[in-house]
């Protein structure tokens, strides 16, 4: 609530002119990739994944005005990281003090393997851009390795993982947020929902007001091959979001 009336009451209104293919605003995108050891199964992501995630990223955000560019790729060889790193832990701390490059407009994705401790079995996690001006370095985008393009983490292996993440870092709330009643997302074009979606459960129906689940949406929690879409209204908040707090014009 809080940082929603922060936002009304400095909103940057970018997307007055919103149109279904607005001129697209270049960002980049630095990837992080922590491993346990130089093997693919402890967390050697190749090039080749991480540039056919950022082809699944453009596609996902290509009606929202957003072209992703793949700036730079570092590897890391730090077990304790790629095990242990969560939300709240001393692992992210050093670990984002330590790697984290760029300003409020470029996108740090850090992959790891989310294996042990609070945040085993984790698919990912992301700061908001409201986050930003309080905790810098704390910015950016944290996933499972496996769930890049061709990764192990099926059914969540076609790269939708950093694509609804990247909806946090862009300043969008999850579908279900609020459940049936309430304000829910803030997107008035994104039906209620009570609960997250699972799977791909056509025709699912949680509240009683108009429109069937958006289990299509990236921002709800369905399989990846599930996921198609961003409304008009995400792309409304989302460019305002980041003309307001990460300095983006569009």
């Amino acid at each position: 609530m809080a940082a929603e009336a922060h936002f009304e009451a400095n909103r940057v209104v970018a997307s007055s002119s919103f149109s279904a293919s607005p001129a697209a605003t270049t960002l980049s995108v630095f990837f992080h990739v922590i491993m346990e050891n130089d093997s693919l199964e402890g967390g050697n992501v190749p090039d080749s994944q991480l540039e056919d995630q950022i082809a699944v990223m453009n596609d996902a955000y290509a009606d929202a005005g957003i072209t992703w560019v793949l700036a730079d790729t570092q590897r890391i060889t730090n077990a304790d990281w790629f095990n242990n790193v969560g939300p709240d832990g001393s692992e992210q701390t050093e670990m984002k003090g330590q790697l984290r490059t760029g300003g409020a407009a470029d996108l740090n994705v850090y992959t790891v393997g989310f294996t042990s401790g609070s945040s085993a079995g984790l698919l990912g996690y992301s700061t908001f851009p409201s986050d930003y001006e309080g905790n810098p370095e704390n910015d950016g985008v944290v996933i499972l390795f496996s769930s890049v393009p061709g990764g192990a983490a099926a059914p969540f292996n076609l790269g939708q993982t950093l694509t609804h993440e990247s909806g946090h870092w862009v300043g969008l709330y999850h579908t279900f947020e609020g459940g049936c009643s309430g304000s829910g997302d803030m997107v008035d074009d994104t039906p209620a929902e009570s609960d997250p979606a699972f799977g791909c459960p056509t025709g699912r129906d949680t509240c009683s007001s108009a429109g069937v689940d958006p289990i299509h949406n990236f921002m709800d929690y369905t399989d990846d091959a599930c996921m198609n879409e961003f409304t008009a209204g995400q792309v409304a908040r989302l460019q305002d979001q980041m003309a307001t707090y990460r300095g983006v014009s569009f």
